[in-house]
């Protein structure tokens, strides 16, 4: 095994346990402000249930599964490894700082670890296209379907985390509230649909959809366009995942 390819697996392993031992130590000692204080500061414009961040619990279960086979000795997908192990060592790393950052108060810093997290899962995924990734099998949906999760979720609370932030900051007031909303709900859709083809990856949809059905149930009373306009949005991201699994289910990660 080359020294590259030793230092992907340690890297995998030590991001991946860094980004479960900094919320587990911050709730331990209570250092900082709380993920869900951060979020009251300025999540009057756009808010999700508080259920939603249950997935969480599936996300560091399935990376944990994840770290330890590729760090198994002999792998028969190492193309497929090797395309996603440093975007994912990154984006795992990301959600450890995001803690950090959050914790601190410190509003940019969180945006700009939530977008370069999102943005290397997907990166990382978009890659891993070209080794193998619509094959079946359990091992590669024991890669995948962890990333593809992970990267989805991002995807949508990379939204909350920016409009949290411009409110907290005054950049959005509460007469620009329902539009900025609106705009938030928008971009995740959109951004969701371009990428569900490009990464082909069910799980991606799934967490995209879990999470704007979650700001639909959270808005429903505040913000019914809102919500109708975050069920839409969701709607349409399962919808379109459904019709790419369906479409071409050799090609396609389910």
């Amino acid at each position: 095994m080359s020294n590259l390819h030793a230092g992907r697996k340690l890297a995998v392993i030590g991001a991946v346990t860094f980004a479960i031992l900094v919320p587990a130590v911050q709730a331990l000692t209570g250092w900082g402000q709380s993920a869900a204080e951060f979020s009251e500061d300025g999540n009057s414009t756009l808010r999700a249930a508080g259920y939603a961040f249950s997935i969480w619990s599936v996300i560091y279960a399935g990376l944990v599964a994840y770290a330890v086979y590729q760090a198994l000795p002999r792998r028969a997908e190492p193309r497929l490894l090797a395309a996603v192990g440093w975007p994912s060592a990154l984006a795992a790393l990301g959600c450890g700082m995001w803690i950090i950052a959050s914790a601190a108060d410190l509003d940019w810093a969180s945006v700009a670890v939530i977008l370069a997290s999102a943005g290397a899962m997907i990166f990382g995924l978009a890659r891993a296209r070209r080794s193998g990734l619509g094959q079946a099998g359990w091992a590669r949906r024991l890669v995948v379907w962890p990333l593809g999760l992970l990267a989805g979720w991002l995807t949508a609370a990379a939204a909350l985390n920016i409009l949290t932030v411009f409110t907290a900051q005054g950049v959005i007031g509460p007469d620009a509230a329902l539009p900025a909303a609106l705009a938030g709900i928008a971009g995740v859709t959109a951004v969701a649909l371009f990428t569900a083809p490009v990464v082909r990856v069910g799980a991606y949809g799934l967490a995209v959809s879990w999470g704007l059905v979650a700001v639909a149930v959270a808005e429903a009373g505040p913000k019914p366009l809102a919500a109708a306009a975050a069920l839409a949005g969701a709607l349409a991201v399962l919808g379109w995942t459904l019709f790419l699994v369906l479409r071409r289910p050799r090609r396609f990660q389910t």
